[in-house]
Parts: C-alpha cells; structure tokens; sequence
C-alpha cells in the first residue's frame, strides 16, 4: 500500500509551526522550576544514551494519554509546569508530538532541536541511571 505523505514531510510541515530551541537555550533554561524538560524516547534509548538531567521520561505513544486531565493515564506534572520542552534522539518525533500539543490546545510548549544527540555531542551534562 503506497503513502501520500512521508514522515520527513510532516517533520518538516510540523517544523515550520512549532517553536524550535537549540540546546544551549534549553540548558539555559533548565534550572526554571517552571520548566519541565520531556523525553519522549524509548525507555532502551534512555537507559543506554542517558538523559539530560531533570526531565521526565514520558514515552511518546502515551504523550496525549499523560497530559489529557480526562485520561486515566494522566500524569499531572505535565500540566503544573508553565512550559515543556520536548527532545527526542534527533528532534523528529519531538517536533510532531509538539504539533500534537499545539493541536490539544497547550501554547507553551516548543522541542530541542537536533534531539538528545545534538545535546550530547556538544558535551552538555548527560545523566546515567545505575
């Protein structure tokens, strides 16, 4: 079965209607406890990268389940912060899931881009669970 839309091209449809920070706006922001950092990538990806210190681990399939105050999966951290930013490995599901959120009526909300990876190779601090 062919698709009409590539997932490239709603990366970059999402892209042009979100806001994007590049990691150093992200670490400058870290410390404002009215900041709550998201990482949407999978829990094998966290374990075996690390993670940014202080974000919350939300797997992205249950993103919309977490933040809706109707679901019975709501986390309600993500709704007492002021602001999300969102990462993911390379900044591609982060972009979409911010669409999502944008879409679900949140206005401050925006991703890092390049993702984790682009955090990490700039050799910015990198947490590890023992």
């Amino acid at each position: 079965m062919p698709i009409e839309t590539s997932a490239q091209t709603l990366v970059a449809r999402a892209q042009e209607r979100v806001t994007t920070l590049s990691p150093a706006d992200v670490a400058a922001r870290r410390g404002d406890a009215n900041v709550l950092l998201v990482d949407l990538r999978d829990i094998r990806e966290r374990k075996r990268e690390g993670y940014i210190p202080g974000s919350m681990h939300v797997p992205r399939g249950m993103l919309e389940f977490w933040i809706d105050p109707d679901s019975p999966y709501h986390k309600p951290a993500l709704l007492d912060a002021d602001s999300l930013i969102l990462y993911c490995n390379k900044g591609w599901r982060s972009a979409l899931a911010t669409a999502t959120l944008l879409d679900m009526g949140l206005t401050e909300v925006a991703h890092m881009e390049g993702g984790f990876t682009y955090w990490a190779e700039q050799r910015r601090e990198v947490a590890h669970d023992d």
